[in-house]
């Protein structure tokens, strides 16, 4: 079920939407890149598939509609980070959420900010697994690469030549992380079928590392 959502921040509102099912195994919270919205067509469609195979998800607005006119404020790695974890935060305090895991699913500069987020979370948000699309790891800094201490998965097109430099060299730095490269697909990942493959795969990932967390999450309000 898709329903719309509106985050307060200061005397403004961060517009986005969930989609929340019964009992997910956990949710995953969109962080999406520059120049885009909570309405990106690649977003909702990976959101649309990891709902089906068992997640909630949630998309929303990094960025003010004011804020987003200052072409600078989308590469502002630090606010965008901050709004993933205010956002977070509303999300465990909303009537959605019932203790389940989470995870974060960020592309492009979104996935810097996830990163940053990420690094930032302290131990009230059980955040347990990243994805990045055709990420900019490298916007976070070596300093949060190396705090990020969850299962992290980088998902590069291999005919993006230079956002796959960028990600070897964060795949170096985040302690527990991998490196995928979709073939024939470039940044955007418009080519048939390779949207396709970042979707299974980031399924596969957040099964494998929130699924146990769920089980055990979900036993423990049995005892």
């Amino acid at each position: 079920m898709s329903e719309k959502i509106s985050i307060q921040y200061q005397d403004q509102k961060l517009l986005g939407h969930v989609y929340s099912i019964k009992n997910p195994k956990a949710w995953i919270i969109f962080a999406h890149g520059s120049g885009s919205s909570h309405l990106s067509k690649r977003n909702n469609w990976v959101a649309k598939d990891l709902s089906e195979h068992g997640f909630s998800t949630m998309l929303f607005d990094l960025l003010t509609p004011s804020e987003d006119e200052n072409y600078s404020n989308r590469f502002d790695i630090k606010i965008l980070a901050d709004r993933l974890l205010l956002a977070t935060k509303w999300l465990i305090l909303s009537p959605y959420y019932h203790n389940e895991p989470i995870g974060y699913f960020g592309a492009s500069t979104g996935a810097a900010a996830a990163i940053v987020a990420a690094a930032k979370a302290d131990q009230s948000i059980p955040l347990y697994a990243l994805v990045s699309r055709g990420g900019r790891p490298d916007l976070a800094g070596r300093e949060f690469l190396n705090d990020v201490f969850i299962p992290t998965l980088l998902i590069v097109g291999n005919h993006d030549t230079e956002v796959i430099k960028l990600n070897e060299m964060a795949l170096k730095e985040i302690p527990e992380a991998k490196l995928v490269l979709i073939p024939g697909a470039t940044h955007l990942f418009e080519e048939p079928g390779t949207l396709n493959e970042v979707v299974k795969l980031a399924n596969d990932w957040f099964e494998i590392h929130l699924q146990d967390i769920f089980k055990d999450m979900d036993q423990s309000h049995l005892e």
